[in-house]
């Protein structure tokens, strides 16, 4: 039997402790390690040094770029663009390879025909399973049933070339691995799903994560622009709650300007409505919740703020990518 292929492996990383789980992680499997390993240290001002040496016995494998603060998007150009091995597995920092990871990575590799441009690996997020999870966890979990998730995805590094590589436009980490998923297809390569498995821990966050989160509607817009309205189904992407949100927030906004102007029996109606929507999102939350006292009071807060704050950053999306080109467009 050949051997597998040769890999590289690229972790962007902002300096979060959980960089030295991954490392150690890493090491730990067995089978086919990578031929180097490349940390790509996105922090504006680093200050700690990473923690490198959980690496163990890939530490004289490990190198280092710095792209100060880019993104994910720069970050892992950075990272791919200098690695010499024929496929690049692209790691979070925040995720562990289980021990048989290399051995299932070097199956799935030789697998792939000379027109698979990836393989995707599969994540499993830990949940708690002495009380029903979080809003925060369940949201973490969906990532289970995501495509093409650069949590732990293997590119061939020459469909990473025909791509263009990642759209640096995308500064957060969020749609940037779609966005790339579906230039790599229409390039003509396929995408397949591995067998190896990566665990990806729910890591900590507090109240407003979710309502911090509402800025990936700008990052939708920018998606509609360069792939079309039909990119949600082509990338197999639940579409959210956005649509319910202008109602309710088109719902509060009337409800002020007819009270404002005096028309009191419009203001209930309409007000009534916002009730009626914030009340059935915040329910839709914490039905399948905990509903401790704290998650309630999360929920309930975080489902008044969430509407108007995802219809903000939608149409701050449509302002700030409403010159951007389509992909396939002549320029």
């Amino acid at each position: 039997m050949s051997r597998a292929p040769a890999y590289s492996v690229v972790v962007p990383t902002i300096g979060r402790p959980c960089l030295a789980d991954c490392l150690r992680a890493l090491a730990a499997a067995v089978g086919h390690p990578p031929e180097d390993v490349v940390v790509v240290d996105d922090r504006p001002d680093p200050v700690e040094e990473l923690p490198l040496a959980a690496a163990g016995a890939l530490y004289g494998r490990v190198r280092t770029l710095r792209t100060g603060g880019r993104g994910p998007a720069a970050a892992r150009n950075a990272g791919w663009r200098t690695v010499g091995t024929p496929w690049t597995v692209f790691l979070d920092d925040d995720v562990q390879v289980l021990p048989d990871w290399s051995r299932l990575l070097a199956e799935d590799l030789s697998a792939a025909d000379a027109f698979t441009g990836g393989v995707q690996g599969r994540l499993s997020v830990p949940l708690p399973e002495d009380r029903r999870p979080t809003d925060w966890e369940r949201g973490t979990a969906g990532l289970e049933e995501a495509v093409w998730a650069t949590a732990d995805m293997a590119y061939r590094t020459a469909a990473l070339a025909d791509a263009g590589g990642f759209d640096e436009r995308f500064r957060r980490a969020f749609r940037e691995d779609a966005d790339l998923a579906l230039r790599v297809r229409e390039a003509g390569w396929s995408l397949l799903r591995g067998r190896r498995t990566t665990r990806h821990p729910v890591r900590p966050a507090d109240r407003w994560a979710s309502v911090r989160a509402q800025r990936g509607n700008a990052d939708d817009v920018l998606m509609t622009r360069l792939h079309g309205r039909d990119w949600w189904a082509r990338a197999e992407a639940p579409r959210g709650r956005l649509p319910r949100h202008v109602l309710v927030t088109t719902a509060a906004l009337t409800a002020s300007g007819c009270a404002l102007t005096g028309r009191r029996r419009a203001a209930a109606v309409a007000g009534a409505l916002w009730t009626l929507g914030t009340a059935e999102f915040a329910l839709a939350r914490i039905g399948p919740g905990p509903r401790t006292r704290q998650e309630v009071a999360t929920m309930v807060t975080t489902s008044v703020l969430i509407p108007p704050l995802a219809v903000r950053h939608w149409l701050a999306g449509l302002l700030r990518h409403r010159r951007v080109v389509p992909h396939g467009s002549a320029l």
